[in-house]
């Protein structure tokens, strides 16, 4: 798969399933069975018999099935078979949307592009076919992210719990899932810890244990963050905490807070820029040029928070002159933004002091997420100052005979597990919420659909033995 396929949702194509009507019960079925197909305009048949008898059998929680050839409704209810009712129910609601003209009979939906020929090639020997149609002009398709290789659903989760991808916006679960780890990493910054997140990894990759299999594509979170955190705790000088057993590469975080502090606000100025940058590129493909450029999540906010942040960084670098580049920039941006907003309002007075307003909020979004990043350092200090209270106590108890020894071993263990588990927690939520509120809030400006295909699975190419098929 290309690289490029990674960043964009999975391209969808407008489909008709087209069959006789006889052989219409047969092709859906089939269509059914792929899970590949999303229909449209289905109409909810909930007075339908199927369904009438399903409600009856209060059987409205049962996992729908279907079989290839229709079975007699009356048999199903007496063997309370909720399964198929279930499935018949479903079925009925996919033939009344049905559009039918003479003996043929379509409905249209929409399908990965990919799966298209599959689905074609499952449909042979029902008597119907799914046809490829233009894409409705005005009507977006609805959103599936990739969910192909073996790392498939590692990071998606990230992006979907804050929403849809509209279908004309990059995917950013792999930018969003590395930005997250990074950050993790960051405040966990500690080489003895990340070792074990990189441990935890190897365990899941080779699916051990067994109980905890379902976790397994969470295994290169782990590596990202495990891998961060020790390249993070070399550069603090930690293992298990201050020890003393590695040098400090770079700086201390308990005795150099501040340039700590400094450096995550310059790697959230970065964060930030990026993601304004993918937001122009998002408003781009859904509306233009003129959406791209005055969108205050696009061109330019863009342009506003690169003059705002230029104009800061030279008034504490003293050069005057990039003051002046970086202030031209932002009343640019200021500008830019200012006619956006003002044209998403109904004009007169009303609509100068809404702009003035959402404007203000424009500006102070822009500081404070920058600020907000100061939590990078923040929570990195916290994880090193807990665990140097775990070590101070654990050498303070070492050296008081054999006794003390064994209970600084205990509290070290126990020390380093609180400690582990706290902190990770902590960063964990910490990490999603800076990429929620800070990052994410500039990539979506609006929201998509999902791709929700119809999935009903058959129990094979007859009915049940036990049960009588219908004439």
């Amino acid at each position: 798969m290309p690289w490029t396929d990674a960043l964009t949702p999975v391209r969808m194509t407008r489909v008709a399933v087209v069959a006789p009507w006889d052989a219409l019960r047969r092709t859906l079925v089939a269509v059914a069975d792929t899970g590949s197909v999303e229909l449209d305009g289905v109409a909810e048949a909930r007075t339908g018999p199927a369904a009438l008898r399903l409600q009856r059998l209060d059987g409205a929680s049962a996992a729908p099935v279907l079989t290839v050839t229709p079975v007699d409704l009356d048999a199903i209810e007496r063997a309370r078979r909720t399964d198929l009712l279930a499935g018949e129910a479903q079925l009925e609601e996919r033939l009344h949307g049905a559009v039918r003209r003479g003996r043929v009979a379509a409905l249209a939906g929409w399908c990965p592009s990919a799966d298209v020929p599959a689905v074609e090639q499952h449909l042979v020997g029902t008597g119907g076919t799914i046809v490829p149609l233009p894409a409705p002009r005005g009507i977006d398709p609805p959103t599936l992210l990739s969910t192909r290789g073996d790392q498939s659903g590692t990071f998606t989760p990230l992006v979907t719990t804050f929403g849809t991808v509209p279908y004309a916006d990059f995917d950013p679960s792999w930018p969003a899932g590395i930005a997250y780890v990074t950050m993790f990493g960051l405040m966990f910054g500690d080489v003895g810890h990340g070792l074990l997140l990189l441990v935890a990894a190897v365990l899941l990759r080779c699916g051990f244990p067994r109980r905890l299999g379902r976790w397994r594509r969470l295994w290169p979170f782990f590596a990202g963050a495990g891998t961060v955190g020790v390249l993070a705790g070399f550069a603090y000088g930690e293992f298990f905490g201050p020890t003393g057993v590695l040098p400090v590469l770079w700086l201390d975080p308990l005795e150099r807070p501040v340039p700590l502090i400094a450096a995550a606000l310059g790697f959230g100025a970065v964060m930030l820029a990026l993601a304004y940058l993918a937001g122009t590129v998002n408003r781009l493909r859904e509306g233009g040029f003129g959406r791209a450029l005055y969108a205050a999540a696009g061109c330019a906010g863009f342009a506003l928070y690169l003059g705002l942040a230029t104009t800061g960084a030279a008034l504490y670098l003293h050069r005057p002159w990039l003051v002046a580049a970086g202030a031209v920039l932002a009343v640019a941006g200021v500008v830019l933004v200012c006619t956006g907003l003002f044209a998403l309002t109904a004009g007169g007075l009303g609509g100068v002091a809404e702009t003035g307003v959402r404007l203000f909020d424009v500006v102070v979004r822009i500081g404070t997420n920058t600020v907000s990043f100061a939590r990078l350092a923040a929570f990195g200090l916290t994880h090193a100052a807990l665990a140097e209270v775990v070590w101070r106590g654990t050498t303070n108890l070492a050296h008081h005979g054999f006794a003390p020894l064994v209970l600084a071993m205990l509290l070290f263990a126990v020390g380093t597990v609180v400690t582990f588990a706290l902190e990770a927690l902590v960063a964990g939520v910490q990490a999603l919420r800076l990429e929620f509120y800070e990052l994410f809030s500039r990539l979506f400006d609006s929201q998509g659909r999902p791709f929700c295909p119809w999935h009903v699975p058959t129990t094979g190419i007859t009915a049940p033995a036990d049960m009588e098929v219908a004439p």
